[in-house]
């Protein structure tokens, strides 16, 4: 029997990403009946709580359509690859298989049919108890460095030598949960690079606190919100649910957005956002309605479209009194009206930081990691997935999926390197 602080794959990291891994390793040893030790590594006291809080608690696994255009960050092409390598199907059978059944809802998000993220958890920990992968926590790894025939883990609870290692550290997103960005340090230890800017995505916007829309807290509503340059030029949008808040804007339309939104305020001091309030309308066809109006007042015909006091941040943005009827409503006027409705400006002063953030933008380049493996480039034994990569996918499971397939990626191959 091996000693206790030499194992064959060493797992840093067992939120989702590294859950899948062991897994994956576990049971390919399993299926080549080779007995290898693997051990997964986490520092918090309680597995999984980014799991437990995904999709307020109901936890959404994935989407019933995912693809590389769904992400941002590194190099398409890998990103394809590697979801090809785990795709959705194989994600609902292998949840299927430990009896746990998803369910789509009509946004394409897949959620457990018991609504409880729990559910997820509960299931990935027994199937990685079957697969007889450890799992060592608190045990926080604080460093690694290589050696002859493998690493060593310099960790709480004594030093552990390993034979292959695969970092699953995540980033630096929701920070209570263990993700402190420790694992970027590792890598690069290991000879890896980090992507020069690492920042918040999936994250709500905070709007000037003289923001009307800061008043509005709690209205929901169908929203595109577009993300221009400093000379007007359209760079991306998303059309979805958008949150008023007391600090200024949530929901998934915002999130989307927010980390381009970052990333072209890195270059372009001037790129805003701006509010479409009525996406699925027409300016133009709108500008007529205003203009075959009459003598009904365009207080009245907003308030039929707009909850009232969002309609009443509109009337005062555009300095326009509500009570106005349709015929006396100059043109100048209308312009502005219209500028509200379909392009109010965001006065966006920064986002909620990781504390709120639900992914991380950057982390190690793609360009440093084999699709086909996800193994390093960089030092011979090593293997990266999830959070950690510079792979940032949309709200709605994207995330998730990316999760498993990298994860699965690396723990088949970390096996197939040993075994050969």
């Amino acid at each position: 029997m091996p000693e206790p602080n030499e194992i064959d794959i060493a797992i840093v990291g067992a939120g989702a990403a590294g859950l899948m891994a062991a897994i994956s390793a576990g049971r390919e040893a399993q299926r080549r009946k080779s007995p290898l030790r693997i051990a997964a590594f986490d520092g918090a006291r309680r597995i999984g709580a980014k799991i437990l809080v995904a999709g307020g608690g109901r936890c959404n696994v994935t989407h019933h359509q995912v693809g590389e255009e769904s992400y941002a960050g590194g190099s398409s092409n890998t990103i394809r690859k590697v979801l090809r390598r785990f795709d959705v199907e194989q994600t609902v059978d292998f949840f299927r298989n430990m009896g746990v059944k998803l369910k789509r809802e009509e946004t394409g998000k897949l959620f457990p049919v018991t609504d409880s993220a729990r559910t997820i958890l509960d299931a990935l920990l027994k199937a990685a108890a079957d697969a007889k992968a450890e799992l060592r926590h608190p045990e926080r790894i604080n460093a690694v460095r290589r050696t002859d025939g493998g690493f060593l883990l310099e960790g709480d609870l004594g030093d552990v030598r390993c034979r292959r290692l695969i970092l699953a550290c995540g980033g630096k997103a929701l920070p209570k949960s263990g993700s402190d960005g420790a694992g970027y340090a590792m890598a690069k230890a290991l000879g890896h690079s980090v992507t020069p800017r690492v920042f918040p995505a999936l994250v709500p916007l905070v709007l000037e606190k003289s923001c009307i829309l800061r008043s509005l807290s709690g209205i929901t509503l169908h929203t595109r919100i577009e993300l221009r340059s400093g000379t007007g030029r359209r760079l991306k949008s998303f059309t979805n649910s958008t949150l008023c808040t007391h600090f200024g804007l949530s929901g998934p339309s915002v999130m989307d957005i927010s980390r381009y939104f970052t990333a072209a305020r890195f270059e372009d001091a001037e790129a805003g956002l701006f509010a479409c309030w009525l996406p699925d309308e027409e300016r133009s066809s709108v500008d007529v309605q205003l203009q075959s109006l009459g003598k009904r007042s365009i207080g009245r015909w907003l308030r039929e479209l707009l909850p009232e006091r969002l309609a009443e941040a509109v009337f005062e943005t555009a300095d326009v009194d509500s009570s106005t009827a349709g015929h006396q409503l100059g043109r100048d006027a209308r312009r502005r009206f219209l500028d509200a409705l379909f392009e109010m400006p965001l006065p966006v002063t920064s986002d909620r930081g990781f504390t709120h953030a639900e992914v991380t933008a950057g982390g190690i380049p793609l360009n440093e990691i084999k699709a086909s493996s996800m193994a390093s480039s960089r030092c011979e034994g090593l293997h990266l997935c999830g959070e950690i990569c510079d792979v940032d996918g949309r709200i709605g499971g994207y995330n998730f999926q990316w999760a498993w397939a990298s994860g699965h990626v690396a723990g088949i191959h970390t096996v197939d390197s040993l075994i050969g």
